[in-house]
């Protein structure tokens, strides 16, 4: 016997399935391998659609659309890459009423100490709002698997908190 699909009536609202948009800068490949250890572990909760891609290729829909965010960057003259700020200078005002919190989560590849960079990514994230949900990572000089692992980390918390509704 073949299980039928459920009829679903139009008053009754369809689970909608949490949205994580993973965005990133590399020149390297430093931060694309963060980028990269976080959207793999995220894709292990299945219940959340998850993406991953460069700032320059990322829409203002991309962003109105999701329901967490996670930021990579390297460290660019002791800030954010110009492309990451590109993605910020392209969709905040079409955005700025939009959101009520949107949880993110911030990971930067540093050749100093990545602060700067960490610091304008808060400052133009609290204007929004986003809310940061997780500690910033830097991982500073080359990718270790300790960066790798946090980034992963990182990754299927807002996945498993977007999942639960947490955030």
């Amino acid at each position: 016997m073949s299980e039928q699909p459920q009829a679903t009536s139009p008053d009754v609202p369809q689970e909608k399935i949490p949205k994580l948009l993973i965005v990133y800068h590399t020149q390297t490949g430093n931060t694309e391998q963060l980028a990269k250890a976080a959207y793999e572990a995220a894709l292990e909760i299945e219940a959340v659609e998850t993406t991953l891609q460069r700032a320059f290729d990322t829409s203002i829909d991309d962003l109105k659309n999701c329901d967490g965010l996670l930021l990579g960057t390297p460290e660019n003259f002791g800030t954010m890459s110009g492309a990451v700020k590109d993605f910020f200078d392209r969709t905040y005002y079409p955005l700025e009423n939009h959101f009520t919190g949107l949880p993110y989560g911030i990971f930067v590849s540093a050749g100093n100490d990545g602060t700067g960079a960490v610091r304008e990514i808060e400052r133009i994230a609290k204007g929004y709002p986003f809310e940061l949900v997780a500690e910033p990572i830097i991982g500073r000089g080359e990718v270790t698997k300790e960066y790798l692992q946090r980034c992963r980390e990182l990754g299927q918390t807002l996945a498993a908190g977007l999942e639960l509704g947490i955030f």
